[in-house]
């Protein structure tokens, strides 16, 4: 989990989220209201959970260990064969638009002629 959280699409686009949400946030106060209230509800549930499942985790870790060292070789893999997981979201969703004003553009010329 680590090795995607730090996937610079995956940081670049957490990061997008996460202004978007803090800006509707401060922008909207019944929105700010009710969001403040699931985020404790999140949090309670998450601390009363992970106190229970800590022994279970305990059990599973060498599977899990095992087991992240498989995704670990397979991400490495996925990043070598699809660049883009590299690159930031904002560079992607530029380049997507380009592409597309590129494609319309194109096919104004072909309409034209």
């Amino acid at each position: 989990l680590n090795q995607v959280a730090n996937l610079t699409l995956v940081t670049s686009t957490c990061d997008m989220v996460s202004t978007a949400y803090a800006s509707t946030k401060e922008s909207h106060h019944y929105i700010k209201s009710v969001w403040d209230a699931a985020e404790k509800g999140v949090k309670n549930v998450t601390e009363a959970t992970a106190s229970c499942v800590q022994p279970l985790l305990t059990t599973l870790e060498p599977h899990v260990a095992t087991a992240s060292e498989f995704a670990t070789k397979g991400l490495n893999k996925l990043g070598e064969k699809i660049p883009l997981l590299q690159k930031p979201m904002e560079q992607i969703i530029s380049g997507t638009k380009e592409l597309v004003s590129s494609r319309v553009a194109d096919a104004k010329d072909a309409v034209s002629n």
